[in-house]
C-alpha cells in the first residue's frame, strides 16, 4: 500500500512537537506586521515574543493582515510530492474565512494537467487554527493505521462537522472587527465579567452561542457542553487553544483531564496566522463529537439548559 504525503496550510497551527511526530508538510501564507513589515508565516516564535505580538496586536490592529498562500505556492508543493507518484491529501483552513481552498483546488487542476496520474485530494476542513489542526493530526493517525488517501478523505469530508470548539474569547469587538464575527453579537464581549461562549457553524466560522458571568460559571458551563456533545472521550485526543491565556488554559486541561480522562490533552498556542484575526483572550477546546446541528439551535439549548439551573 502507497503511503499518501499530508500537506496543510500553516493555519493549523502544528508546531514541530506534531509535524515531526505525525510526518506532516506545512505551507506557509503572508503576515503584514505594522510598517508594512511583510514576512511568511512562521509557527515558532522566534522573531518575536508571543507576549510582545499579541501586546503590539492589541495596541494596533489595523497593522496587522494575513494572506493565504497563493495557487502557485499550493502547485509548486503538490508538484514536489506527486512528481515522485506519492499520493497527496491537501488540507486547508475553512473556506467560510479564506481563500485558501479556492487557491488548492485551482493548484491541484494545474499540476494534474502535467501530471495526470498524480493521486490529489483537497480537502475544506471548515476549521481554523487547533481546530483545523486537530482534523490533520487525525488523518495522520488513520495514515499510521494504514488507511488509504481515498479512505482518509472520505473519513473527513463525512466528519468534519463532528469537530467541535467550546471556549470563549473575553473580547469579541476584535474578532468582529476582523471580520470573523457579526458586529451584532460583539457587546456581550464589552460587558464586564462576560465570557460570550463560541461553537463552529456550518458557515466555517465561530458563533456565539451562549454567555456566563464569570470564569466560574463559564467553565461549569464548558464542561457541561463538552459532556453533551462528546463522544467516547476517553479514546480521544483534546487540544486547548489559548491566545496569551496560559493559566486559563491550564485550568481548563485540568478540569477536562478530571472529568473526561481522554487519552492526551495538548495545549496549543495560536500563531500569528490565525492569532492576528483572533486577537488576544481566546481559551477553547477542540474535541470531536456528535454532528453539528445546522443552525446550532440544538447547541444553544444545551447552554440555556444549563444557565437556566441557575449556575
Amino acid at each position: 500500500m502507497k503511503k499518501f504525503e499530508i500537506l496543510a496550510d500553516m493555519t493549523c497551527d502544528l508546531g514541530r512537537e506534531f509535524t515531526e511526530k505525525y510526518d506532516l508538510r506545512l505551507l506557509p501564507g503572508h503576515l503584514k506586521f505594522p510598517g508594512d513589515v511583510e514576512m511568511t508565516a512562521f509557527v515558532e516564535w522566534k522573531d518575536i515574543a508571543k507576549e510582545e505580538f499579541y501586546a503590539s496586536l492589541k495596541k494596533d490592529p489595523d497593522g496587522f493582515s494575513t494572506a493565504p498562500p497563493n495557487s502557485r505556492e499550493f502547485a509548486d508543493a503538490m508538484e514536489e510530492v506527486v512528481k515522485n507518484g506519492t499520493p497527496l491529501l491537501v488540507m486547508t483552513i475553512s473556506s467560510g474565512i479564506s481563500g485558501a481552498y479556492g487557491f488548492a483546488v485551482t493548484a491541484r487542476d494545474s499540476v494534474l494537467e502535467k501530471y495526470p496520474n498524480a493521486e490529489i485530494s483537497v480537502v475544506d476542513t471548515m476549521r481554523f487554527g487547533p481546530g483545523f489542526g486537530l482534523m490533520v493530526v487525525y488523518a495522520a493517525m488513520l495514515r499510521e493505521e494504514g488507511k488509504t488517501l481515498s479512505e482518509v478523505t472520505e473519513y473527513l469530508e463525512n466528519n468534519k462537522n463532528r469537530f467541535h470548539q467550546a471556549g470563549w474569547l473575553d473580547d469579541l469587538s476584535f474578532v468582529a472587527k476582523k471580520g470573523r464575527l457579526t458586529h451584532a453579537k460583539a457587546f456581550f464581549g464589552t460587558l464586564a465579567g462576560v465570557k460570550p461562549i463560541g461553537e463552529f457553524d456550518y458557515n466555517g466560522l465561530t458563533t456565539v452561542i451562549g454567555k456566563a458571568k464569570g470564569t466560574k460559571a463559564a467553565y461549569a458551563a464548558l464542561l457541561d457542553y463538552i459532556e453533551k456533545t462528546v463522544e467516547n472521550p476517553e479514546d480521544q485526543i483534546f487540544f486547548i487553544a489559548q491566545t496569551n491565556r496560559m493559566p486559563q488554559a491550564e485550568e481548563y486541561r485540568r478540569l477536562i483531564d478530571e472529568k473526561f480522562h481522554p487519552k492526551a490533552i495538548f495545549i496549543n498556542d495560536v500563531f500569528p496566522s490565525c492569532g492576528i484575526n483572533i486577537g488576544p483572550g481566546l481559551m477553547a477546546a477542540y474535541y470531536i463529537g456528535k454532528p453539528i446541528s445546522q443552525d446550532l439551535s440544538e447547541e444553544r439549548a444545551i447552554l440555556e439548559s444549563f444557565m437556566g439551573k441557575g449556575e
